[in-house]
């Protein structure tokens, strides 16, 4: 009985009707979301997720994984996978697959992603995305969309990027409702080799202006601290990253207005990484 009212506050909080599904996910990755969901300036195997422009910067082949119990409950879970791969004359291409929900009612995405340095100081991207939407008696529904991104270092160590999630309103299959199309506009800035500050805004037609801000702290040699909020609603988040020789574990935790407080895992590879990345070195 507990599970089933806490899979309708779920869904609910997500928007998960079939009458009026609208989907936008931007905490895909432990480290994100250690971050108050702030990712587009992140260079790592989940800017497919975040601002597909990223994917640029990532050297060599990059692997991620993460996995969550909303509510802490185990039948109400969050997961994902992520790969991006460099090929350096023609550029990264990248893949990402994430999953919430329950046997009751879930979403998924599926997208392929491929980015670009466009010039010295900045990239671009673009991603094509599969969402279905499953609920019990209900049945499923579908559709495909896309995304944009762009990713700029006009000074050394300060980084905007923009992304458009859905810019051309895309519509779910046997429904009129079109999926929500999302506006992100954010920067990061490395005070140092060891400091990152980023902050954010998303704006969609149908909701408020969202504001998110970060910071990553290189405590020492491998070892991150991570701090960040959010707004509508207000989330807080800290996390625990540690690298050794490229792979990456990663720890979160998020306490929500409405839901209360829960954790995020991850994982991640990163094989064959360039040495000469500079700012990018230190973003992963």
């Amino acid at each position: 009985m507990r599970l089933r009212f806490l899979c309708c506050i779920y869904i609910l909080l997500g928007s998960f009707s079939l009458a009026s599904a609208q989907y936008y996910y931007v905490e895909a990755g432990a480290r994100q979301a250690a971050m108050g969901g702030a990712g587009l300036v992140l260079p790592d195997a989940w800017a497919s997720a975040h601002n597909q422009a990223a994917l640029a910067k990532v050297s060599g082949l990059g692997v991620g994984t993460y996995y969550a119990n909303i509510f802490n409950e185990s039948e109400l879970k969050e997961l994902g996978f992520s790969a991006a791969y460099q090929v350096e004359k023609y550029g990264t291409a990248g893949l990402d697959f994430t999953y919430s929900g329950n046997p009751f009612s879930n979403f998924m995405s599926f997208g392929f992603s491929y980015a670009k340095q466009l010039g010295k100081r900045i990239s671009g991207g673009i991603k094509i995305d599969y969402f279905r939407h499953s609920q019990m008696n209900y049945g499923n529904i579908s559709a495909f969309t896309g995304e944009l991104g762009l990713l700029a270092e006009p000074v050394d160590h300060f980084f905007i990027g923009a992304h458009a999630f859905n810019p051309w309103r895309a519509k779910f299959n046997a429904t009129n409702e079109p999926m929500i199309s999302t506006f992100r506009l954010g920067a990061g800035y490395f005070f140092s080799s060891r400091v990152l500050l980023t902050l954010e805004g998303e704006k969609s037609l149908e909701k408020k202006t969202i504001l998110r801000a970060g910071t990553e702290y290189n405590v020492i040699a491998g070892l991150f601290l991570r701090a960040g909020i959010c707004t509508q609603p207000v989330k807080y988040s800290f996390g625990l990253g540690y690298n050794y020789k490229g792979v990456s574990i990663d720890v979160t935790y998020i306490s929500h207005q409405v839901i209360g407080y829960y954790m995020k895992f991850g994982l991640m590879w990163h094989f064959n990484p360039a040495s000469d990345k500079k700012s990018s070195d230190a973003l992963q």
